[in-house]
This record gives structure tokens, C-alpha cells and sequence, in this order.
């Protein structure tokens, strides 16, 4: 089957990096450098009160563009700022959002530069809070981040942690690296919105004993990056996962389980409401015929464990009258094209994902090869988000394709 390699053109978003009066400034200077890395285009607008906290300078040496601060920049040649840099951004993103700008954008106040292209702005507008406690837990400002998101603001954050007074709780500012990819999902295409997908991931562990098991080491990277994607595209997920060190994606249906009959249970449960099943799990081919409830004592003399198949889960979910649409995953140490397209066959899947498990099994990133009636498709290798992002586009219009 020959291999072609996915070529993806990266459409350059356009942002306005808006930055106010408060100590997380400082973290605006490496959410700048994490943005452009994402291939965005960034233009910086700082109010007065954030010069004092981060220079200009600084943000200039990164961006590579002059910063605004001034509404009255003489530089402007119809002193028109706010209208200009509105209008070539996609979005704009306040980060840090101070309590006092946050009041502004709340009541519709414009006396600087920042706050008066918020106001004129025709794009949309994503807030990163950042204060104190108290403040963020003030009513009137509880009041103003209610009238935000009635307003169609969208609010990241606040995180809960200490804080630069010396104080903890809710109010810091998310991390840089949170938010850049916060705003990266919220560019992404909603192609699965009203969708149900379902998704199995991780290892599973069969019990030999009260202590001891069978199980593998998949660390469930890709299946949560999976179900981190496809909620970027507007799909309702549910997660079913085997044991794992990973936190759930905000917004998906968690569902732990711990051996892959409990799993199949779970997949039984949800599978026929679903329009996608996505099979990323690495289910354990067999179980022990009789686990021991208490523990097996150690001596000198062999122990012999029957073993025994456990489901297939993808097997089933994919003979069903009416099946959702099922994607497979299939890690391979060896011969993985042949190994990969005679799964796919024998199972009918429309979609095959296949990766060398030496290469895949607890890293950050990956290759994958997709498999289908078209060919084989290479998507090089790249961090496991990213990787999931593609995938998940991928899928996407696989299934209106085979819905229409």
C-alpha cells in the first residue's frame, strides 16, 4: 500500500495581546513567545498601569512589532488606533485582566487605548483574570465576570495557587503555557459541535492476585489528547480510562475503569448514543481465568497462570447493526503497515491509526500512519496534541463524508 506523507497548511491567526496593570504581567512576556511559536501573528496594546509592572521594550524585543500604549499615538496617521487594531485581529486576549479593567470592559467604559478597542472591536474578546482573592471573590466583581460571559466574553482562568502577596487562593493568573493553548483550541474549526464521541484510553489492569496484575505500559497520553481535540472541535466526549496519572480534560465525561471487562461494560453503556467511537485504549488481550482474592504468598516451587481472552471491544462496537463511526488504534513493534491494514480489514473499520509502540509508549510525541480504503497517510511526527488535533480534523471529515 503505498504512503503518501499529510501536508497541512497552518492558517496564521492574527491576536491582540492586551496587557494591564498587575504582577502576572510578567507572564505575558512568555505567553507572547508561546503564541508566536504557535505560528500567530501578535500585536501588543499595554495600558499605562502595565509599563509599570513590564516594559514595552521588552515586549517589542519579542513580538519584533511596535508596542501601542497611547491612544493619541502621533505615529497613527488618522489617530484612529483603537479602529485600526481591531480590525486586523482575529481575537483579543487581555492577559493579565486586572479588576479594574474588568470593570471597564463590563460597563462599557473607553478612556484608553485598550479599553476603547474593546469596545470598537469585531472580533472576539477572551479575559485572563488576575488579582487578589478577595477581589476575585468580591461580589461586584462576581457581578462584572457575569456580565462578561453574558456578553459573549470568553473567561479563562482564574487559577487557584499562592499569590504574589503572600496570600492563596483563587486569583492568579492561568499559566502561560495554559493559556496559549486555550487560545489555540478556541481558533479551532467546530466541525463536531452537537456530536457524541466516545473514547476509550489508557492501559487496563487484569488482577492476578489481592496485589498484583497484568497490565502494560501505555501512559494514556494520546487517547486524553484525543478527547482534548475533539472538544476543541465541539464535540460532547466521554472519556472511559483505564488507570493513569492523567487529569481528565475540562469538559469531557470521565469514567475510570480498571480491567478491560469493566471497560467493555462502560463502552456497552455508551456506545449507542454515540456518533464516534474512537478505540485509543490498550486493552489487555487476555485476563486470568481465576484471580486469587487474597494474596499469592511467594515459594520456591513455579506458579502457572491460566490465562484467558478478554472482549474485543472494538470488534463488537464495529459489528453492530448500526454501528457509530469507528476509528482503531493499532501499536505495533514490527511490520506495522501489515500488521495495521490486516486489523482494519478484519474488524471493517473505515479508519485504522497506527504507531510503532518503541516509539509511541510514554512519550510526548509521536508518528502516526492512518489507514483506509484511499491508502496509507503519513502525519509526521509531532507532539501528541498536535498529532490528535490532525487527527481529529481528519475524523471529522471522515464521518460527514460517510454521514452524507
Amino acid at each position: 500500500m503505498e504512503q503518501t506523507q499529510t501536508k497541512r497548511i497552518v492558517p496564521v491567526n492574527r491576536i491582540i495581546l492586551g496587557i494591564t496593570g498587575g504582577i502576572a504581567a510578567y507572564k505575558a512576556a512568555e505567553l507572547l513567545r508561546l503564541l508566536i511559536k504557535q505560528s500567530m501573528e501578535v500585536q501588543v496594546v499595554m495600558t499605562e498601569a502595565a509599563c509599570h509592572f513590564i516594559t514595552p521594550t521588552t515586549m517589542q524585543g519579542l513580538s519584533g512589532k511596535p508596542v501601542f500604549t497611547d491612544q493619541w499615538d502621533a505615529s497613527v496617521p488618522n489617530s484612529m488606533a483603537h479602529i485600526n487594531l481591531s480590525r486586523a485581529a482575529d481575537a483579543i486576549l487581555i492577559a493579565p485582566a486586572s479588576a479594574d479593567f474588568i470593570a471597564k470592559l463590563a460597563h462599557g467604559l473607553a478612556n484608553d487605548l485598550l479599553s476603547t478597542l474593546c469596545l470598537a472591536r469585531n472580533c472576539p474578546l477572551i479575559v485572563a483574570p488576575a488579582m487578589n482573592r478577595e477581589m476575585w471573590l468580591n461580589a461586584a466583581m462576581q457581578r462584572n465576570i457575569a456580565q462578561l460571559i453574558a456578553d459573549g466574553v470568553q473567561v479563562l482562568g482564574p487559577d487557584n495557587g499562592v499569590q504574589a502577596c503572600g496570600e492563596e487562593g483563587m486569583g492568579r493568573m492561568l499559566e502561560a503555557e495554559q493559556l496559549a493553548q486555550d487560545v489555540l483550541a478556541f481558533f479551532q474549526p467546530k466541525l463536531l459541535s452537537g456530536k457524541k464521541i466516545l473514547v476509550t484510553a489508557g492501559p487496563t489492569y487484569e488482577a492476578i492476585d489481592a496485589v498484583r496484575g497484568i497490565t502494560n505500559r501505555s501512559s494514556g497520553k494520546m487517547g486524553y489528547a484525543i478527547a482534548q481535540a475533539a472538544l476543541e472541535l465541539g464535540a460532547e466526549v466521554t472519556l472511559v480510562s483505564g488507570p493513569t496519572a492523567l487529569a481528565k480534560p475540562q469538559g469531557a465525561q470521565g469514567v475510570d475503569v480498571q480491567s478491560a471487562a469493566q471497560m467493555f461494560e462502560v463502552v456497552k453503556q455508551h456506545v449507542g448514543s454515540c456518533d464516534i467511537f474512537i478505540s485509543v485504549a490498550a486493552v489487555a488481550d487476555y485476563r486470568v481465568a481465576q484471580p486469587s482474592a487474597q494474596k499469592i504468598k511467594k515459594s520456591v516451587s513455579n506458579v502457572a497462570l491460566e490465562l484467558v481472552p478478554n472482549p474485543d471491544i472494538l470488534a463488537y462496537v464495529a459489528s453492530l447493526p448500526k454501528p457509530p463511526f469507528c476509528v482503531g488504534f493499532a501499536a505495533e513493534s514490527e511490520n506495522l503497515a501489515e500488521h495495521a491494514e490486516q486489523k482494519r480489514r478484519s474488524k471493517k473499520l473505515p479508519l485504522l491509526v497506527g504507531n510503532l509502540a518503541q516509539h509511541a509508549i510514554g512519550s510526548d510525541d509521536n508518528e502516526l500512519v492512518l489507514f483506509e480504503d484511499s491508502g496509507s497517510h503519513i502525519l509526521p511526527r509531532a507532539n501528541k496534541l498536535t498529532l490528535a488535533r490532525q487527527l481529529m480534523q481528519h475524523i471529522a471529515h471522515r464521518y460527514k463524508g460517510a454521514s452524507n
